[in-house]
């Protein structure tokens, strides 16, 4: 048995970076994100494997930072969210082609040089094709991660394989490729729906349809829609249809929830695993600090300030009634 937790939209609008760099200024770097994700790592020390998905590229060479609607994250980010816990991200977004190869580039390496995973987007070919696998004590998972597109930009005419585009061929392919290569559990992420809609829509449940029908495919999980989405089963397969937002300066409740699942994986020594139960563990982002509170755990300190817990409690309820709001019994994580 092996556990696995995922996380929601990591998004650096303009005031949370000046929130990393007011941290940094008495930590010695110019942004520090660790204490916004510092609250997470609990959860995350928690698992066996823990993945994010990071919705904009890094800085590049010569690039600026910048925010909405064009993101250039600091690179300091990447640090932050290996030393909360995660092990690798999920890369495929509408943002990933923000900052062109420059930007992929220098996530890639960043990643690659704090050893973090990633999947989605690639700096060649043959990176492009390559499974993601993580080996966890002979437990090997498959992360795949894709994209519904790129805010009208294109990938490269000589180089498509940068990101990854929706598409249930493709994954199929993906997949299978990631099964050849010793996986015992598949696991796609993908960057879909519409904003701000907590119902899945007719393209996610379509695509839904889709990816659950390969036979490869163990569980997808998806991001995008900056608002919590239900969890649900989709032709026998967990669809997890979105983790809303874990880290933004988005200011409606709605889109200051977010939702990490913790996934309970089983199955025979040396065969391949399915998903034995699922747990919820809701998240929100308080704009005072920009710290992502695990709800539950939160709400459990005696010293918490009146005005704070009663937003936690709201989120929480709001949270748990969208995941089960298509009938699925997903309890809550303490």
């Amino acid at each position: 048995m092996r556990t696995l937790a995922f996380g929601g939209d990591l998004l650096t609008h303009m005031p949370l970076v000046a929130g990393a760099q007011r941290y940094g200024a008495t930590t010695g770097v110019p942004y520090d994100f660790g204490p916004m994700l510092a609250p997470m790592a609990p959860v995350l020390g928690g698992v066996d494997l823990a993945l994010c998905h990071l919705e904009v590229p890094l800085v590049g060479e010569g690039q600026q930072v910048t925010g909405y609607p064009s993101f250039h994250a600091p690179r300091e980010l990447a640090g932050a969210i290996a030393r909360s816990g995660y092990d690798g991200c999920s890369t495929a977004s509408n943002h990933s082609l923000d900052g062109g190869r420059p930007a992929i580039d220098a996530t890639l390496a960043t990643f690659d040089a704090l050893g973090l995973g990633h999947v989605g987007t690639a700096r060649s070919p043959e990176e492009d094709v390559a499974p993601r696998l993580y080996s966890l004590d002979g437990v090997v998972v498959a992360h795949l991660s894709y994209s519904y597109g790129f805010n009208g930009y294109e990938p490269p005419a000589d180089a498509p394989w940068v990101v990854d585009r929706i598409d249930p061929a493709v994954i199929a392919r993906d997949a299978a490729a990631a099964r050849a290569a010793g996986a015992h559990l598949v696991v796609v992420s993908v960057h879909w729906g519409t904003e701000y809609q907590h119902d899945p829509d007719t393209f996610q449940r379509d695509t839904a349809a889709a990816v659950t029908a390969i036979g490869d495919v163990d569980l997808v999980v998806g991001h995008h829609a900056h608002v919590v989405q239900p969890v649900e089963q989709v032709a026998g397969t967990w669809v997890v249809f979105g983790l809303g937002n874990q880290l933004s300066n988005q200011d409606a409740d709605v889109k200051r929830d977010g939702l990490t699942v913790v996934v309970t994986v089983a199955g025979p020594a040396g065969g391949r695993l399915a998903v034995r139960s699922i747990e919820a563990v809701p998240t929100y982002v308080d704009l005072g600090t920009y710290e992502v509170l695990p709800t539950a755990a939160t709400l459990a300190r005696p010293d918490l300030d009146p005005g704070l817990r009663a937003e936690l409690e709201a989120s929480q309820a709001r949270t748990m009634a969208t995941v089960g709001a298509a009938g699925a019994q997903i309890p809550l994580r303490p």
